[in-house]
């Protein structure tokens, strides 16, 4: 099964990335963390993203607020997907972040999630994976029949509330 790759651009973005651990971790889909930045270490940035598929990584998910350049450079680096979760923060509240991390150019994609979206990042990654896995595609019919039950559970105790 290939790895996902789970960076930050820097510690203090872990407590909105671990979501996305958890969610791997749910689905059965092996992961590593590590911090990078586009900016304070770009060699090793690159180095990491150029070998990540050789490394048997499939798919990349990068955080990071402000400018959040870091989903780019990777993007720049690999043709594996990249996807972004921009970080809430900073002067701008994140908006810097989503519009760095959405806006790239022409040829170097970047899939983005809301701010701190890291439980869809981990979803879209499960899905991306899926396409050519099947367990973990199993997983996520799981996930999303949890889901409609929960959902049905809840209406019928609202339904039950009212007396109707």
């Amino acid at each position: 099964m290939k790895k996902v790759a789970v960076i930050m651009g820097s510690d203090s973005d872990w407590p909105v990335v671990q979501s996305a651990c958890v969610w791997l971790d749910a689905f059965g889909i092996p992961y590593e963390a590590h911090i990078f930045s586009a900016h304070r270490t770009p060699e090793e940035t690159a180095r990491f993203a150029k070998d990540a598929r050789k490394n048997g990584f499939g798919v990349v998910i990068c955080a990071a607020g402000m400018a959040a350049h870091l989903a780019g450079a990777f993007a720049a680096n690999t043709t594996l997907p990249v996807i972004g979760i921009p970080m809430k923060g900073g002067a701008l509240d994140g908006l810097d972040a989503l519009l760095a991390t959405a806006q790239m150019p022409s040829g170097i994609p970047v899939a983005t999630v809301a701010l701190n979206g890291a439980k869809n990042a981990a979803i879209l990654a499960a899905q991306i994976l899926g396409v050519t896995d099947d367990t973990v595609a199993a997983r996520l019919e799981a996930d999303r029949a949890d889901m409609r039950r929960q959902a049905a559970k809840k209406e019928a105790e609202l339904r039950a509330s009212f007396g109707r």
